[in-house]
This record gives structure tokens, C-alpha cells and sequence, in this order.
């Protein structure tokens, strides 16, 4: 059974030049987030060791395959994400994560801090494997009309939400976050490398394209052009850890309970070594499932 701590958290009220087209959006800096989630202890390698030692006393090292059921809370449609030696190996290789790994972490976030709360109402997550360059450029209208099912199965969103979408580069590239307030028409951009959303202009346009679509469905009006902020937020210092830092986004928004994103949120380099501690002392084996936290 996981520990569901959702009720227990705390709530807090609360650049590269933009096209012309783009507002920026004011934002002051908050308190460092590790204050507010418990971190197991330890070093790097002490971390990576439990890990690997956790990880050849099962049998997937051999050829054993994970089902992770994800039900339809958790990305609006219900699947299930294979888990398998390669995706172990990531973690304790410190390697680039993988699709399944970035959803399973999602799994675990939406068990351990969401289900059964307000934060349901508050937090989305869209499915990375759904939606990414690869199938923007084959089909962009399809990747558009998928994101728009994934708003209408989310019911109301005249309230202030957001929607998480883990976007990866394509073909095992870089991982970026956008988060979309489909209320009041804002778009947070949150990329652990240096640059904007300008890098990967087929994916703003079919973000915007379903955002307005979406609205046109629900015969909102639009009172403003939809707005697009870049986040200041911790930066990796390789080319390997942008899965790991956009789970710690996603983590931190969530347990600060924040939906209006500041334009800089975190005051300290976040990332891999507290992702990894987590991941470490949390990781489950048995024979139906394998959850990350």
C-alpha cells in the first residue's frame, strides 16, 4: 500500500526576448521547494549502489517483464506502460530516461500526492508517448485533436488547472515541460537547458491550435491571445539528466500547490541527485508492478 499524503500538503497563495505576439508575466521567487518534500539521504554513489543492488535481486535483470497499470485518472485514458531491463538500467546506469520511466514516475506522483484530494482537480497530465515531435511531424492535426480529448475528458476548465505535458524532442532527444492553464490562457515553458520554446516551433503551434480549439468546443470565449512564459529554472549541467529535472518540476508544482507559475520558481539547482535518492529508497518489485518515487 502507498502512503497517500495528498491532504497533508501545504498550500501557498500566491528571458529571452518574447515574440510581439507573447506578455510577460511577473514572478517572485519562492522558497526553495526541498523544504517542503522529504528526500532520502545520501550520496551520489551510496544512491546509485542501493539502487543497483535493489535492482539484480529481481529477476527482471533476466528477462522479466513489469505491467504498470495506469487508470484513467492519471492521463485521461486508461493503458498499461511495459517496464524492462533497459529502463532499470537508466536509472541506475544514469542514463536518459525513456518514455516508460517519465510515466511511471507520473503514476507514482498522481498515487502519492494527488488521488483522493482537490489536487485531482487541479493537476493534469498528458501522455508523453501521445504527443511529441515525432508525431507532430507526421501528423500534426491527429497530435492536435488527441490533446483536445485530453482537455474534454477533464470536464470543467473554467477553473484555473494545469495541464502537464512531459515533451520530448523526438527520437530520445531532449525533455521539456510545458504547462497549460487552459482558464486563463497561459502556456509555462520549463527547460532545464538554455533557450525557448521558439526551438520547437511545431509543437507551440499545435499546443496553441488545440488550446483554441478546445475553447471553441466549449464556446468560451477568447478574451486575449494566448500568453507563453518561460520559466526560470534550475539548469543541468549534462547532456543526460532533462528527464530527471522535469519530474522535480512537476513534483514541486504539485506539492506547492501552485497553478500561476512565476516566472522563477526555484532559487537552487534542483534535480538529479534528489530525484535519484527518492527513486532508490521507493523503488517496488514484485510481480505486478513497479512503481518509481
Amino acid at each position: 500500500m502507498l502512503k497517500k499524503t495528498g491532504k497533508d500538503i501545504p498550500t501557498k497563495s500566491g528571458t529571452k526576448t518574447n515574440p510581439k505576439s507573447q506578455k510577460e508575466v511577473p514572478g517572485q521567487m519562492l522558497d526553495k521547494a526541498s523544504k517542503e518534500i522529504p528526500t532520502t539521504s545520501g550520496t551520489k554513489s551510496q544512491i546509485m549502489m542501493r539502487l543497483e543492488k535493489m535492482v539484480e535481486e529481481s529477476d527482471i535483470m533476466h528477462g522479466a517483464i513489469r505491467s504498470v497499470d495506469m487508470d484513467e485518472g492519471v492521463f485521461g485514458i486508461a493503458h498499461s506502460e511495459l517496464i524492462a531491463k533497459e529502463d532499470m538500467q537508466q536509472l541506475f546506469e544514469h542514463g536518459e530516461l525513456g518514455i516508460a520511466v517519465i510515466h511511471t514516475y507520473i503514476r507514482y506522483m498522481y498515487d502519492t500526492l494527488m488521488r483522493g484530494t482537490e489536487l485531482c482537480n487541479r493537476f493534469n497530465f498528458i501522455a508523453a508517448s501521445r504527443i511529441n515531435t515525432t508525431f507532430i511531424t507526421k501528423n500534426p492535426t491527429s497530435v492536435m485533436n488527441e490533446l483536445v480529448d485530453r482537455f474534454m475528458v477533464a470536464g470543467d476548465n473554467t477553473t484555473p488547472s494545469l495541464y502537464f505535458l512531459p515533451f520530448n524532442s523526438g527520437n530520445g532527444g531532449h525533455w521539456v515541460l510545458v504547462a497549460m492553464d487552459l482558464s486563463r490562457l497561459m502556456v509555462y515553458y520549463l527547460d532545464s537547458l538554455l533557450g525557448n520554446w521558439s526551438k520547437y516551433p511545431s509543437m507551440k503551434k499545435t499546443v496553441d491550435a488545440a488550446i483554441l480549439k478546445f475553447r471553441s468546443k466549449k464556446n468560451y470565449r477568447n478574451r486575449k491571445d494566448i500568453t507563453w512564459v518561460r520559466v526560470q529554472c534550475p539548469q543541468q549541467n549534462n547532456s543526460i539528466d532533462c528527464g530527471f529535472f522535469v519530474l522535480r518540476f512537476m513534483r514541486d508544482i504539485i506539492a506547492l500547490n501552485r497553478i500561476d507559475i512565476p516566472k522563477m520558481v526555484w532559487n537552487n539547482n534542483l534535480g538529479f541527485i534528489l530525484i535519484l535518492s527518492d527513486i532508490s529508497s521507493n523503488l517496488l518489485l514484485n510481480h505486478e508492478y513497479v512503481l518509481f518515487s
